[in-house]
């Protein structure tokens, strides 16, 4: 009520320019960065997608539609600092990306004081698994899916022992953060990784929605209500606090 009544003496107290000149740039952060500010709900819950591909210090084709991590850094600075903002969703269809970039994003998520939760629809592959898990809660849809495999790299690559060291630590650093923000083991995650009986030109294991929460990767099954609820009952309960 305090949050809605705030909003209603700020939006009145506008001119029908202000007004309409706010409207247009809310429509346009939508339209154009994918970024909805705090909500009008009994909270006020930032929305941050994580859509196509994680786009990290390479571009990607102009036909893909990307998530650019240096464009998202920023924003959760933002969320993190911004007294008004009281939780953070983050929504996730994503095929993955850049390695370095989405460990990144995910440590700051996962760093952010606040009350927290992830929603995966469609798809969280890749280095989309480390951001579903990030947050405190994290919900999938049943009709998602996750597949998890190994680090692989496009281009060229340099046959030589250091080459393969390095991919393995790479995959070390996925796999432990994987496992510290869910309730699966790193024996586990290694084991659906190099799964060799389900993907036709790769290895690897995809995951519904129910089977993601069976394995511990994902917390709950649950739609965009759920993970508002989840929000709303921990900013009642003071925030704060470890994983649930």
């Amino acid at each position: 009520m305090k949050q809605e009544k705030k909003a209603q003496e700020q939006n009145s107290a506008l001119t029908p320019q202000e007004s309409a000149a706010e409207l247009r740039l809310k429509h346009d952060l939508i339209e154009t960065e994918g970024i909805l500010a705090a909500t009008r709900g009994r909270h006020a819950i930032h929305c941050l997608t994580v859509i196509g591909t994680i786009e990290g210090h390479t571009l990607a084709p102009d036909n893909q539609k990307t998530t650019k991590y240096e464009h998202v850094i920023p924003q959760l600075v933002d969320i993190e600092e911004d007294p008004e903002i009281e939780g953070l969703l983050v929504i996730l269809n994503t095929v993955g990306g850049d390695v370095e970039a989405g460990l990144a994003l995910a440590e700051l998520i996962a760093g952010v004081s606040k009350p927290s939760a992830t929603l995966v629809l469609g798809g969280g592959h890749s280095i989309g698994i480390p951001l579903a898990v990030s947050a405190r809660r994290s919900f999938v849809v049943p009709t998602a899916t996750m597949t998890v495999h190994p680090v692989r790299h496009s281009g060229m690559v340099l046959g030589v022992p250091q080459t393969l060291r390095y991919f393995e630590q790479m995959q070390e650093r996925i796999v432990g953060f994987v496992a510290s923000h869910s309730s699966i083991t790193a024996k586990r995650f290694t084991q659906l990784m190099h799964n060799t009986g389900e993907l036709v030109m790769d290895m690897g294991t995809v995951l519904n929605g129910q089977q993601a929460v069976e394995e511990g990767l994902i917390d709950a099954l649950g739609g965009l209500g759920d993970a508002l609820q989840y929000l709303y009952r921990e900013i009642e309960n003071g925030g704060g606090g470890p994983r649930r």
